[in-house]
């Protein structure tokens, strides 16, 4: 009535943050941390305010009309399902409280069902920036300068599984936002013989379908076999976060000949303190990840005439990386495995190991990477490696969230180009008329849909895998006017 063409452009930043601000929530949830209502609406007001900033013709006064209010939450909840992940985190001493009751009940759990440190298990999540080096080298500092696409912020999530007794690891489970990149392509890699099990999805992120697949294809059979090979009764206990790909009712999803595992779920807010991956595992893998990239770089440079420039900016594809992450996870020992039990199940540690663990050997670690860094011309000490590894954990900035985005919204653009012929762009008129037309279709179907989250969650999927597309055009096209202008 007079105001469409502003609510339109409101909307439409609006859509951006909220893309943003799910990518930061999943990023939170990988790191464990506490997240609630009032630490998202204040992520969504700092997003806002950074678009808004970098929005051609945008005036002060837009600032502050986002005001990330109780309605909005309200409403942001239920177009994006996210109920589950939000945590209405309570004191640290509180979660010191739910561990140590979880602790106890654990211990009762394990002696009454007389589980062996054989058959439990520990998995969770982590996300790898898997061709990141430390912020003062000076390949980082090349790449921040170059406008456009950083590979140095291309994402995966990995999911590591262990036992107690640190004799068995399971494959790992992969998911990245493109299902067949160019590198595969080029190797002619079959995604079935790798010593990872590939997923994939737009935002490479671990969803309930993925994570229930890796139980019954991975967990279940390789658990089954090493129970048997080592003539132990079949019975397994599963200890993971309650995550959203985690649902409770995942119990029910497992397949008949599994039915003998059981899943124990930690209480909210407490991953950090009793999570045994969490205990160094995943640090330590990251760290050795880092090792065996130097040591490649280190090889290709002695032995070939291509500078480290080069391997980075042209032979460091993820077929590459994927064998790093094997031989990092193979390097992963028991005794970091027993150890990261110490805290939820100490009498475990114990009868696994008679030496010592308290204490792990990482400086070494530490010194041995540094000295391979300066090997291949790299001037880094200790302090950039952990911050390296720290990094994971830290806070995205809305540019680190808006390239994140971008990854998820569209595979590599090179890899896409062989495979589709490239197709004349609309007008910009016709494009808008689409985007009106788009506008009144997902307004009518989440008003008169039974189910509300199935329809707008229909429409948010349409939304990213062809709507904004065209959006994407529009925008593109402005900034070239505005730049032509300015």
């Amino acid at each position: 009535m007079g105001v469409t063409r502003n609510s339109t452009q409101r909307l439409r930043i609006l859509n951006d943050v909220e893309r943003l601000l799910l990518i930061w929530i999943n990023e939170k949830q990988l790191q464990h941390a506490t997240i609630n209502e009032n630490t998202i609406c204040e992520k969504a007001k700092a997003i806002f305010a950074d678009l808004v900033k970098k929005t051609p013709g945008s005036s002060t006064a837009e600032k502050t009309v986002f005001k990330a209010s109780r309605g909005w939450f309200e409403k942001f909840k239920r177009r994006t399902g996210i109920h589950s992940v939000v945590r209405h985190g309570e004191a640290a001493s509180s979660d010191t409280k739910a561990a140590e009751i979880f602790i106890d009940d654990f211990k009762k759990l394990v002696d009454t069902k007389g589980y062996l440190p054989q058959q439990v298990f520990n998995c969770d999540e982590t996300g790898l920036f898997w061709k990141k080096l430390p912020k003062r080298t000076y390949i980082t500092v090349d790449e921040n300068a170059l406008s456009g696409h950083n590979p140095m912020k291309d994402r995966l999530t990995l999911l590591f599984c262990a036992n107690a007794s640190g004799d068995l690891k399971l494959k790992p489970l992969v998911v990245y936002h493109a299902e067949t990149p160019r590198a595969f392509k080029k190797y002619k890699i079959q995604k079935s013989k790798l010593n990872v099990m590939w997923r994939s999805n737009n935002k490479a992120w671990v969803t309930r379908d993925i994570f229930t697949d890796w139980i019954n294809k991975v967990f279940g059979p390789s658990m089954k076999k090493y129970l048997l090979e080592m003539n132990l009764p079949l019975q397994a206990l599963l200890v993971m976060d309650n995550a959203p790909a985690h649902p409770p009712g995942l119990q029910n999803e497992l397949l008949e000949e599994f039915n003998f595992i059981k899943i124990l779920f930690l209480p909210s807010n407490t991953t950090p303190l009793l999570q045994p991956m969490d205990q160094q595992v995943i640090s330590n893998f990251k760290k050795l990840y880092t090792k065996i990239l130097f040591e490649r770089c280190f090889e290709v440079t002695e032995e070939t005439k291509v500078t480290l420039k080069e391997f980075w900016k042209y032979h460091f594809h993820i077929f590459a990386c994927l064998e790093i992450i094997d031989k990092a996870w193979e390097g992963v020992n028991k005794r970091t495995l027993i150890s990261a039990w110490k805290k939820l199940w100490p009498e475990s540690v114990v009868e696994c190991h008679s030496e010592k663990v308290d204490t792990l050997d990482v400086e070494p670690l530490v010194n041995e990477i540094v000295s391979l860094a300066n090997t291949i011309g790299l001037e880094v000490n200790s302090n950039d490696i952990d911050e390296l590894v720290e990094e994971h954990n830290q806070d995205l900035t809305t540019e680190e969230l808006t390239e994140l985005l971008r990854l998820s919204q569209q595979e590599d653009e090179k890899e896409s180009v062989s495979d589709k012929k490239t197709l004349k762009e609309p007008s910009s008129d016709a494009i808008k008329e689409m985007l009106k037309a788009w506008e009144n279709v997902a307004s009518f179907v989440e008003k008169h849909h039974p189910n509300e989250v199935v329809a707008v969650r229909a429409a948010n999927l349409f939304y990213d895998n062809a709507v904004l597309h065209f959006e994407q055009i529009l925008k593109r096209r402005r900034n070239q006017t505005a730049t032509k202008q300015d």
